[in-house]
């Protein structure tokens, strides 16, 4: 944008208050604030003018906004431009300049007070504030006069719409209330029938209750006579019953009289028996002795292995007292039962399965002959599609838990399957599998304590 021509004799710059006088004591003013509309759109001239002036040029409140972008300006700096431009005449000039530039034929028309009909109202106002031609406080009060007529034409039209939409909805309520009441009207009807029909079941009901009474009575009365007739039946079973029992303790006394007389011929057979079966008892021993036979061909842990019983899972209750595994192994006839897994998880548990039962195998063995004990151990089956057959001579029983049996469940039959009083040993660090020995009579070894005689 030029700078603004120098004055010279009576003409005025571009954007002044418009008055021969340039603004002096008897310039026009305005009686109240700019409209709204007409303030943004000035603020707004302004701003654009900020962007083009020289630093120099700029007003002293203005040159911290000049550099931002011309709506940032209009931003954060409106009230700001909108005082400078109603205190700076030179300014409002330059603004006027830029007005008078876009539309020349507009500011033409202000200051020859023809104000073009088609015109936007908010620019004419704007133009005639920046550039004040006589009659410019008129203009914007005429601008001002419009803009209210249009705002209240625009509430107006607002309104009536407003009013239509309200009938409208009223109208739509109106029906929806007369479908609701026809429905309603309805559905009473539905009711009141369905009362009709509930009152008639009612009365059936009542009849049918009044019937049963009259059965319940009857019952009654026959229950009665027949408690009658029952307690005379029993007088005569319990005066039977007394006959009979008379009877049967004179024969219970012929019984033991008999029974005595049997006795003092049986004492002397049973002499005679208890001789022979001495007799027989020395001859086996003796040929056991000559034969080297073991001292039981079959054991009832045995019997469960041949059942089918090939998976295990073995545990036991943690012991205290080290010396417990020394006194069980020194009780005749002991039979120890062994968690495989239990054992050598604890003691090797980073080897591979099959190295775990070959080593435990092996120091079972040593132990089995050292000590005389019968031993068996249990896997878990279910690692091993085909379970190991076992080696001819070991003196170590090995079982497999089947499929559909867990180690523990057959740790539990094993142990039942023993005869009551034998001594059993589970080793074993499970506290369930220990829970359940103890409550069949066996004792519990932990598993650490076994290692430690192992080694």
């Amino acid at each position: 944008m030029s700078a603004r021509p120098e004055t010279g004799g009576d003409s005025e710059p571009a954007g002044a208050s418009g008055t021969a006088d340039g603004g002096g004591p008897g310039a026009e003013g305005l009686g109240r604030p700019l409209p709204e509309q007409v303030r943004a759109r000035v603020i707004e001239y302004g701003s654009d003018v900020l962007g083009g002036m020289r630093t120099n040029e700029l007003p002293p409140l203005l040159r911290r906004v000049a550099r931002f972008e011309p709506r940032r300006r209009a931003r954060l700096a409106g009230p700001q431009i909108a005082a400078q431009l109603e205190t700076d005449e030179g300014f409002r000039g330059r603004v006027g300049e830029r007005v008078e530039r876009v539309w020349p034929e507009l500011a033409e028309g202000l200051r020859s007070g023809v104000v073009p009909p088609a015109a936007d109202p908010v620019a004419v106002a704007a133009c005639a504030y920046l550039l004040r031609p006589r009659g410019w406080p008129e203009i914007i009060e005429g601008v001002r006069e419009e803009l209210e007529r249009r705002t209240s034409a625009k509430e107006a039209d607002e309104a009536v719409e407003e009013l239509d939409s309200v009938r409208r909805r009223l109208e739509e309520s109106r029906h929806a209330h007369r479908a609701d009441l026809e429905r309603l009207r309805a559905r009473v009807r539905d009711q009141r029938a369905e009362i009709t029909e509930l009152r008639r079941k009612v009365h059936d009901e009542r009849q049918r209750a009044k019937e049963a009474r009259e059965r319940a009575r009857r019952a009654l009365d026959e229950t009665a006579a027949r408690e009658s007739e029952s307690v005379s039946q029993v007088g005569a079973l319990e005066a039977e019953n007394r006959r009979l029992r008379s009877r049967v303790e004179a024969a219970e006394a012929q019984v033991e009289n008999a029974r005595r007389a049997a006795r003092t011929g049986r004492n002397a057979d049973e002499a005679r028996l208890r001789v022979l079966l001495d007799v027989l008892v020395e001859a086996s021993h003796g040929l056991r002795r000559e034969l080297a036979l073991p001292t039981s061909l079959e054991a009832p842990a045995d019997h469960v292995a041949e059942a089918g019983q090939r998976r295990v899972s073995l545990g036991g209750l943690p012991d205290d007292d080290p010396g417990l595994l020394e006194r069980l192994l020194t009780v005749p006839r002991v039979h120890l039962l062994v968690d495989g897994y239990n054992v050598t998880k604890t003691g090797y548990g980073t080897l591979p399965l099959a190295d775990q039962r070959t080593r435990l195998l092996n120091s079972l063995e040593g132990l089995a002959s050292r000590t005389k004990a019968e031993i068996t151990c249990v896997f878990d089956g279910a690692d091993v599609d085909t379970p190991p057959a076992l080696a001819a001579p070991r003196r170590v029983r090995l079982l497999f838990s089947a499929p559909g049996e867990t180690a523990d469940e057959l740790i539990v039959r094993l142990v039942g399957a023993e005869p009551p009083g034998r001594p059993i040993a589970v080793v074993t660090s499970d506290r369930e599998i220990v829970t359940a020995v103890r409550r069949a009579g066996a004792r519990a070894v932990s598993s650490p304590i076994f290692l430690r005689r192992l080694e």
